[in-house]
């Protein structure tokens, strides 16, 4: 038996081992691959080897390396630098756009991948393992260069929340883990940069007020700093760590500060205000300055600096290039010779709310590596036809001699909804080359810019990362900034394929969602650019707007650069409205014109939606957000064309005094409230909010104060409230005393106060003289104003030196301040939000009455109120001359109406009606 028992277990054991063997035979063998880098190679190249790898390794190969030498009998990679190009460039012979370039070629077992640079090497080594990713092979012949068209090519990340922190001023935020805990999550980071270098992005851009007192400490002022030595530390080693992860991938890190803003502590130690706009330049600050740019140019000399020199100065003047020359350049340069090195940082100086050309002007003979930058649309979206004097302004900076960057800023008009239109976005960059000659990107999220990283949709209660859900505006920016020039039609196969693989569809599909997003891509510029009354983030388009501010934008603050550049040339609601009536021909895009695309606008990327579904196999929750933001488009399309069908109807009566033209407004508005009431059911489930900063500054539709009026649902009792008035005002116009009521005026009474000695007053009335030392004197004036003590200034030293008004008052009041309408040297500008964030600091923002005074051979004036609580204050008002009108209780009803005193014409004020 046990012979027996010892054959068959050999027999077992045979035919064991050949199942084995046939086994071993079918398993399929690895594929190996072998890449070759050169010695002493940058992090970059490393990177690059990375990023192969992980493709190769995906697509079932064996990767191995080697230095220097490939190896024999099996296919390699190799990496390396044009050494050639590297010295041409050294001697200039060869054009800067060559820098990031690279070539890829293959021939027998090999395949070469030579970059002009570093960069450019490491975009070689991305596509290619781009094309391993799409065909899930190594790729047999291939034979290709390229390089990108835009120099810069960048993202921004603001270091600021959605409100002010307590006791603290606009865009005043330390690096804490409190204020900012995804900051010091390097995990987030990794995935963010590796999606920067995927997308061939080569700056990042960190916007902050004063960010040095968190990042560096200066000698001379210890107390400066604002956080505790735990959290200095932290921040050190993330700031660190973060610029050496940046430089690996190609990425230049930026950091950006306005001016003139200085820390908390560093305030209080010195009394003085963290940030005032109409404070010259005090000796302390710009050594604290100068001081505070050289410790951080010393510790992080491979950061670059983006200096905003407005918003929080003056603006235009002197001081700026003083400051921009005499500080911060020559604390750049304090730096460097700290660190004994020669190599200048690059700056980019931010045009906005300065004179840049003329700043540059005094700023390039004494430092070489100068850049400008500018906002593309404003801070919204609005069109790919820029025109105009804004336009004039980027071609000046272009023309420079440095490097003009097109900043595509906040985007007011898209938050929070979806964006991805590839052709809006192709033909917005394509401007930017041949309207603007510029040559960088600088990119803003699509939205929620102030609660990064998340955005605004609530996801069964959950936050939604921005990369993960923006990551067709990212990609989309990125690929037109390496290359605008992109065939159409190819374009679209590349897109719906993109589409297809994030949502696991066919082709077809594909294609129908990228139409959705090219339909609804249309709706938001045009309403801005049409309707809106300004491109700022004061603004928050999608949740609408008070009919007021569509019949009578003017009163409302209305930024021209909105229309004269912003859009294709076009006619205003007022403009089509008196053309009608007096029957000229229109000039260009037209309300009209508007109302009937963006309805059919949202019609179409509704039905492309829908189409889509069918078809959707994975990322279904994503794609079901998406295509509820297809119907919130439509909602809102509609919304805005019935109400501005209604606005149209306003206007005409203007002309027609026929309260038979607002009766016809009145379907209009209900039809509009309607799809607004729709517009709320979509939203109050799927968003938190419409617009990420949260603070009073937001003044169109109505107030943001505290946090509030941030979605649509706040905002449906407005607009029912706004319905609701205009029908009771029509029936009032009907009855025998509308005449009556409308000739109510409330008189103003001055306040009790006591102003520091040296100012005069006189009582405003007709014959009152205005200023000290010229002979001006009232002609009219709103009856409400008769009888108020003014104070009468020196015109010619309020233009020198600005104005100033201290007083004391046992109560809360109200300062009456009266600014000229005309803007030119000598007059002080109106409170504009788009360039001075501190303009609604006091409520001031908006005119009360408009043309309430006329004076003499001079414009008509606007009145704005500024509050201040009992006790003693300083009104401070920048250079140019105004008025100090009066000073009333703060609980006084000051009315907010046009006077129409004015030698210059005026429109006829209809905001009543919707009161």
């Amino acid at each position: 038996m046990s012979r027996r028992i010892s054959l068959w277990y050999g027999i077992l054991m045979l035919c064991a081992a050949s199942i084995s063997l046939t086994a071993q035979a079918t398993e399929p063998v690895k594929k190996s691959v072998n890449i070759v880098t050169y010695k002493g190679h940058h992090a970059r190249i490393d990177y690059g080897v990375k990023k192969l790898t992980e493709a190769l390794q995906k697509a079932g190969y064996k990767v191995s390396a080697s230095s220097d030498k490939p190896v024999a009998g099996m296919p390699n990679i190799a990496i390396n630098i044009n050494t050639a190009v590297l010295k041409n460039a050294a001697t200039n012979t060869v054009k800067s756009i060559l820098k990031e370039g690279f070539s890829i070629s293959s021939s027998l077992n090999k395949i070469n991948i030579i970059g002009n640079d570093n960069s450019g090497a490491l975009y070689g080594c991305i596509e290619l393992a781009d094309r391993i990713t799409a065909s899930h092979s190594l790729p047999t012949n291939v034979t290709m260069q390229d390089k990108p068209e835009m120099v810069l090519r960048g993202t921004c990340i603001g270091m600021q929340k959605p409100a002010l922190l307590p006791g603290r001023g606009t865009y005043e935020y330390p690096y804490t883990p409190e204020n900012f805990p995804w900051f010091y999550d390097k995990g987030l980071w990794s995935r963010y940069l590796d999606s920067l270098a995927e997308n061939r992005m080569n700056s990042l851009y960190l916007w902050n007020g004063h960010p040095f007192a968190s990042l560096v400490k200066v000698k001379d002022y210890p107390y400066a700093v604002e956080v505790d030595d735990a959290t200095f530390k932290k921040n050190e080693e993330m700031y660190r760590w973060l610029a050496d992860e940046c430089d690996k991938r190609g990425i230049w890190l930026i950091q950006m500060f306005y001016n003139i803003i200085v820390s908390k502590p560093f305030a209080e130690h010195n009394n003085l205000k963290t940030q005032d706009r109409n404070r010259h330049i005090v000796p302390i600050i710009a050594d604290y300055t100068r001081k505070s740019i050289a410790a951080f140019v010393e510790k992080y000399p491979n950061v670059g600096l983006l200096v905003a020199l407005g918003e929080a100065m003056e603006g235009v003047g002197q001081d700026d290039i003083d400051w921009f020359t005499k500080t911060i350049i020559p604390g750049v340069k304090d730096g460097l010779k700290a660190l004994g090195k020669t190599e200048e940082p690059p700056i980019v100086l931010r045009a906005h709310d300065t004179d840049a050309p003329e700043v540059m002007k005094y700023a390039k003979p004494i430092y070489s590596n100068l850049y400008t930058e500018a906002k593309f649309n404003g801070e919204a979206l609005t069109t790919y036809t820029p025109h105009g004097p804004w336009a004039d302004l980027h071609r000046t900076l272009s023309h420079i001699g440095t490097v003009q960057i097109e900043n595509i800023h906040i985007m007011a008009n898209l938050e929070p909804f979806r964006y991805g239109s590839a052709d809006f976005i192709q033909k917005c960059v394509q401007a930017m080359h041949s309207v603007y000659e510029a040559n960088g990107l600088h990119l803003y999220p699509q939205a929620s810019y102030w609660d990064w990283p998340y955005t605004a949709d609530n996801a069964d209660g959950k936050r939604i990362l921005q990369i993960d859900r923006d990551w067709i505006w990212y990609k989309e920016w990125a690929r037109y900034a390496w290359n605008a020039h992109r065939d159409r039609a190819g374009e679209v196969k590349y897109w719906s394929a993109q589409l297809a693989t994030k949502y696991g569809t066919d082709m077809a599909h594909g294609k129908d969602i990228l139409n959705a997003y090219e339909q609804a891509g249309e709706i938001s510029p045009q309403i801005l650019r049409r309707f809106g009354i300004t491109d700022g983030n004061r603004q928050t388009m999608t949740l609408g707007m008070l009919m007021q501010q569509l019949v009578n934008p003017e009163k409302f603050g209305l930024f021209t650069l909105l229309y004269n550049s912003e859009g294709p040339e076009g006619e205003m609601l007022s403009e089509y409205a008196e053309k009608e009536w007096k029957h000229q021909p229109h000039t260009g895009e037209t309300p009209v014109d508007v109302i009937n695309n963006i309805i059919a606008y949202g019609k179409k990327c509704v039905e492309a939606a829908e189409k889509a579904s069918a078809g959707v196999g994975k990322d279904k929750a994503e794609f079901v957000r998406l295509k509820n933001d297809m119907y919130c488009y439509n909602a809102m399309a509609n919304s805005y064309a019935h109400k501005a069908k209604a606005a149209l109807w306003v206007l005409r009566y203007k002309y027609s005094d026929d309260v038979a033209d607002l009766e016809k407004a009145v379907p209009e508005m209900e039809t509009s409230l309607k799809y607004f009431d729709e517009l709320v059911k979509l939203t109050k489930d799927s968003y938190l909010y419409a617009n990420s900063m949260q603070t009073s500054q937001r003044k169109i539709p109505i107030t943001g104060k505290d946090g509030k009026m941030k979605t649509w649902i706040e905002l449906l009792p407005v607009y029912q409230q706004e319905l609701a008035n205009f029908k009771k005002n029509i029936n009032i116009l009907k009855s025998p005393q509308a005449a009556a009521r409308r000739a109510e005026r409330v008189v103003l009474t001055n306040a009790r106060y006591d102003m520091v000695k040296g100012l005069s007053s006189y009582t405003l009335a007709p014959g009152a003289q205005v200023f000290a030392d010229t002979a001006a004197t009232i002609k009219n004036i709103a009856p409400e104003l008769k009888g108020l003590q003014s104070i009468q200034f020196n015109k010619a030293k309020q233009v020198k030196d600005g104005t100033t008004f201290t007083f004391t008052s046992a109560k809360p009041v109200k300062v009456l301040v009266g600014y000229f309408i005309r803007k030119a040297p000598g007059y002080l500008p109106e409170p504009q939000l788009e360039t001075d964030a501190s303009a609604n600091e006091f409520g001031q923002a908006d005119v009360k009455i408009t043309s309430g005074v006329q004076i003499n051979n001079m414009p008509p004036v606007n009145v704005h109120t500024f509050s201040f609580k009992a006790g003693t204050n300083t009104l401070t008002l920048g250079k140019g001359a105004c008025l100090i009108l009066g000073v009333v209780d703060y609980t006084a009803n000051v009315p907010v109406y046009d006077a129409g005193l004015s030698n210059e014409g005026n429109i006829k004020d209809l905001r009543w009606l919707f009161n």
